[in-house]
C-alpha cells in the first residue's frame, strides 16, 4: 500500500515551511546571525542524491547512470572567539556530537553551553550518516556562520604548549551554508513548497476519472473520499494520448485500497502531467481528485514585453517551462529524468541570469554535479558536459562577481581539469576513450569518432576559465600554465580544423586527417566565444548558419546556441522569425511548456515519441526555455562587460519589432529598457553602463552626452539609478 502524506498541515509545519523558504532564498547573513553550517558542498551532494533517486519508469526504480558521491560522515567544526563577558550558547546538531571548549570535552549532548570571557576555541565534532553533519550555534557573539572552519579529517592535535595546531597540512575550509537561520529548520527538513490545484475538466465514468489540469504541471496527486477494497491505478500523461495509453505511458501509480471509511490520500512521489487517468475496481469508490502543485518559491526579477503577441506568448511559456524545471536544482525535464544534467543545467544558469538571478540555485547545481574527489569519470559520463561545468563557473563569476565560491572550490576545479588533461591523446587532443560519452546533440548520423572539433573548442574555453580562476586565488604558476594550454589548443583548432574551401571548421579529424563533414556546432560556438576574426565570422554565417545544406538542428538544446551565434552577428530579424516558426510551431500544436525536441516534419503522435518509446519525449524540458536568455541578452541587449556588472553594455536590437520593454536583473538592481523605432528609455543599475545604438538621424537626449562613433553608431554613458531618454531614428 502506498505511503500516505498527511493532508492536515499544522501551524508549526506552516511556520517551518515559511522559515525554510525565507532562509533558503538568500545567501547573505546579517552580523552575528546564526545559521546552520556544514562541510561545503555536502548538503548539495546529499540533496541531489535524494532528489535524483526519486525517478521511476512504469513503477520501477530508475537510478542515475553515473557515480554518486556521498557527504562526509564525520566533520570537525571550530572557531576562535574573544568575548568581553561570558555568554550562554544554545546548540542544535544534526547527528551525534561532542563539544569542546579549548580542547576540553563537555559531557553528554548538551543543548546549551557557557563560554567564559576571554579568548577561547569552540569546537564540535559531528557524526551523521543519513543526513549531512550540521550545527546551529546561537549566542550573542558565539554564532555559527560561514566564518567557522571545517574539515573531514581527524588531524588536529594538541602540542606541548597546549595550543591546538594543524601539524598535518590538513585543509581547513570555511563552512557551507544556505541561510537556514532557525534551529527549527535544519537542512535535512528542506522541502519544496506546495499549493492545492484543481483540474479544469473532469470526465467521469463508473470506474474511472480522466482529468485535465489545463496545462503541463508537476506535483502530487491527491485522491479525495477514497473508500472500499480493491486496486486503483493512476496513469499520468503530458498529453491526453499518453494518459489513455495504459500500457505505454511513462509513469503510473498502483494502490491497494482497503478503507472502510472515506479518507484522503496523497501520492508519495511527485509526477509531471497535464492529464491524469484514474481507474479503480468495482469495490472502490472515489469522490474526486486534485493535486498539490510543487514548486521552488523564487520570484521573477527579469521580464519582457513587445509589440508581437506571439513573441509575448513564447516568452510566457518559456518562463513557465523554466520555473517547472527549477527545483531543488536546475533539472533537465520534469517527466522522465528529473536528474541534474550538466549540459541542460548550463543553459538554465544563463536563463536564470535574465529571469530569476538566483545565485543559490546555480551554486547548488554546480556543487551537486561536481561531487567529490577522486575524479573517475566525466560529469554525467559525458565529455562535453564536463566542459560546460567549467564554462558555467566562468559565467557565474561574470554575472555575480562571487569570488568566494571560486576560492572555496578551486581545488575541485583543478582535480577535474587534471582528469581532463590526462585523457588527451598523443596529439594533445580530446578523443572519446572507453567510458566516455561524446554527446554533442541528439542528431541522426552525427559522428562522434576521432578528434571532434567541438570538444577541443569547449576544452579551450574551460582552460581559459581555469586561468581566470587561478588569477582570483593568486595561483600565478597555474594561471600561466592554463593560459599557455588554452593558447596552444586554440592554435591547433584552426590549424587542424579550419578548411578554406568550406569556409568553416570541419566536424572532426580521424587518423590525423580532416573529415569532409561540416556541422554547425563548433562553428557557432566559435562565434560567441569570439574565437573567429570578422572575415571568418562572415564565412561561417554564410556557409554554415544560413546554409540549408548543412545538417539542421532539431533540438531546442542546440537551437539555443545557433540562434545565439546569429544574434551575436546582428541577425536579430532572422532570429525573431526563427523563434516564431520554431517555438511558435510548438504553441500551434497546443504546447503549454516547451519540449525536449521539435521537428515540424513530424505528424500527430510522432511528436510524443523518442528513445524508441511512444511517449519517451519530454514535453517540458529546461533547454526549451532559451527565448528568456535570447530576448534579454540580445534584444534588450543587456550584458556585463566585467564581473558583477561593474561595467555593462546595453545594445537594444528590435529585430523587426515595433517596440519592446523589459528589465534585466543585476547584483545591485535591475536595468530597465524600453525601445521603439524612435525612442530608447533606460534606467541604469549597478556599475557604469554604456548604451550603444544605431541611428540614421542625429540622436538627442537631455539626460546625458551622446558620443558619435563610426557608421551611424552612438554611445551614452549610464549611471546607477538614473533614467535616460534618447530620441533617434532607425
Amino acid at each position: 500500500m502506498m505511503k500516505i502524506l498527511s493532508t492536515k498541515i499544522s501551524l508549526k509545519t506552516k511556520l517551518l515551511a515559511v522559515l525554510t523558504f525565507l532562509s533558503f532564498c538568500s545567501p547573505t547573513l546579517a552580523q552575528n546571525q546564526a545559521t546552520w553550517i556544514w562541510y561545503p558542498g555536502d548538503f548539495e551532494v546529499w540533496l541531489s542524491n535524494k532528489m535524483q533517486n526519486r525517478r521511476t519508469e512504469r513503477g520501477s526504480f530508475f537510478p542515475p547512470f553515473w557515480k554518486l558521491d556521498s557527504h562526509y560522515n564525520l566533520v570537525d567544526f571550530h572557531k576562535d572567539f574573544d568575548l568581553p563577558v561570558a555568554e550562554e550558547v544554545l546548540l542544535a546538531v544534526e547527528g551525534q556530537f561532542n563539544v569542546k571548549i579549548d580542547g576540553k570535552a563537555i559531557a553528554g549532548f548538551p543543548k546549551k553551553i557557557t563560554v567564559p570571557a576571554g579568548k577561547h576555541k569552540v569546537s564540535l565534532k559531528v557524526f551523521c550518516q543519513d543526513r549531512v553533519p550540521a550545527i546551529f550555534v546561537q549566542g550573542k557573539k558565539v554564532v555559527s556562520d560561514a566564518s567557522w572552519l571545517v574539515t573531514f579529517e581527524d588531524k588536529e592535535w594538541i602540542d606541548e604548549t597546549g595550543k591546538a595546531s594543524d601539524q598535518s597540512g590538513t585543509k581547513w575550509l570555511n563552512a557551507g551554508f544556505w541561510n537556514f537561520n532557525s534551529a527549527l529548520t535544519p537542512p535535512s527538513k528542506f522541502k519544496l513548497d506546495t499549493k492545492i490545484q484543481q483540474a479544469v475538466k473532469t470526465e467521469r465514468k463508473s470506474q474511472s476519472l480522466l482529468l485535465d489540469f489545463g496545462k503541463e504541471t508537476f506535483g502530487f496527486i491527491k485522491l479525495q473520499g477514497l473508500k472500499g477494497k480493491g486496486k486503483l491505478k493512476i496513469y499520468y500523461g503530458e498529453s491526453k494520448e499518453e494518459a489513455l495509453a495504459t500500457e505505454t505511458c511513462e509513469t503510473f501509480d498502483e494502490i491497494e485500497v482497503n478503507e472502510t471509511k472515506k479518507k484522503d490520500m496523497t501520492m508519495e512521489l511527485s509526477k509531471a502531467f497535464r492529464f491524469v487517468n484514474v481507474q479503480f475496481e468495482t469495490g472502490v469508490s472515489l469522490d474526486g481528485v486534485s493535486m498539490l502543485y510543487e514548486f521552488l518559491p523564487v520570484a521573477d526579477r527579469g521580464g519582457f514585453r513587445c509589440s508581437d503577441e506571439q513573441i509575448n506568448k513564447i516568452y510566457d511559456v518559456s518562463n513557465y517551462t523554466f520555473h517547472l524545471n527549477t527545483r531543488e536544482f536546475f533539472i533537465d525535464g520534469i517527466k522522465r529524468d528529473r536528474w541534474i544534467w550538466s549540459g541542460d543545467a548550463y543553459q538554465s544558469y544563463l536563463m536564470n541570469y535574465y529571469l530569476l538571478f538566483d545565485s543559490p540555485s546555480v551554486t547548488r547545481t554546480l556543487l551537486a554535479l561536481r561531487g567529490k574527489d577522486p575524479v573517475t569519470s566525466h560529469i554525467n559520463t559525458i565529455m562535453d558536459y564536463t566542459f560546460y561545468w567549467f564554462i558555467g563557473i566562468n559565467d557565474y563569476y561574470q554575472y555575480t562577481g562571487d569570488k568566494t565560491f571560486i576560492q572555496q572550490f578551486y581545488p575541485r576545479m583543478q582535480s577535474l581539469m587534471d582528469y581532463c588533461l590526462s585523457r588527451r591523446n598523443s596529439n594533445g587532443m580530446m578523443e572519446g576513450l572507453t567510458g566516455d560519452w561524446v554527446f554533442i546533440d541528439w542528431a541522426e548520423g552525427l559522428s562522434k569518432k576521432g578528434e571532434v572539433s567541438f570538444e577541443q573548442l569547449l576544452l579551450a574555453r574551460s582552460l581559459e576559465t581555469m586561468a581566470t580562476c587561478a588569477n582570483i586565488v593568486n595561483d600565478t604558476k597555474n594561471e600561466e600554465k592554463y593560459k599557455q594550454l588554452a593558447t596552444e589548443l586554440k592554435a591547433k583548432l584552426f590549424t587542424n580544423y579550419w578548411n578554406n574551401e568550406k569556409h568553416a571548421l570541419v566536424h572532426s579529424r580521424v587518423d590525423g586527417k580532416q573529415t569532409e563533414n561540416v556541422t554547425r556546432y563548433a562553428n557557432m560556438f566559435a562565434i560567441f566565444f569570439n574565437y573567429l576574426d570578422e572575415a571568418k565570422k562572415q564565412d561561417v554565417k554564410t556557409h554554415v548558419l544560413l546554409n540549408d545544406k548543412i545538417q539542421k538542428i532539431t533540438t531546442p538544446y542546440m537551437r539555443f546556441y545557433e540562434l545565439e551565434a546569429l544574434c551575436a552577428l546582428g541577425e536579430q530579424s532572422y532570429v525573431l522569425k526563427e523563434m516564431k516558426d520554431y517555438w511558435g510551431g510548438m504553441l500551434n500544436l497546443g504546447a503549454t511548456s516547451f519540449w525536449e525536441e521539435y521537428n515540424p516534419n513530424k505528424k500527430g503522435d510522432e511528436h510524443y515519441a523518442m528513445y524508441g518509446r511512444p511517449f519517451g519525449k519530454s514535453l517540458c524540458h529546461a533547454w526549451g526555455a532559451s527565448p528568456i536568455y535570447l530576448l534579454g541578452k540580445y534584444f534588450l541587449g543587456v550584458k556585463p562587460t566585467s564581473a558583477a556588472y561593474k561595467t555593462y553594455l546595453v545594445e537594444p536590437q528590435l529585430g523587426g519589432l515595433q517596440w519592446m520593454e523589459g528589465k534585466v536583473p543585476t547584483p545591485d538592481g535591475d536595468v530597465k529598457v524600453y525601445c521603439s523605432t524612435q525612442q530608447i528609455k533606460i534606467t541604469g543599475a549597478a556599475g557604469v553602463g554604456t548604451l550603444r545604438f544605431k541611428s540614421k538621424i542625429k540622436p538627442s537626449s537631455k539626460d546625458g552626452e551622446i558620443k558619435a562613433l563610426a557608421n551611424d553608431l552612438y554611445e551614452l554613458t549610464l549611471e546607477k539609478g538614473k533614467t535616460y531618454e534618447v530620441f533617434y531614428g532607425l
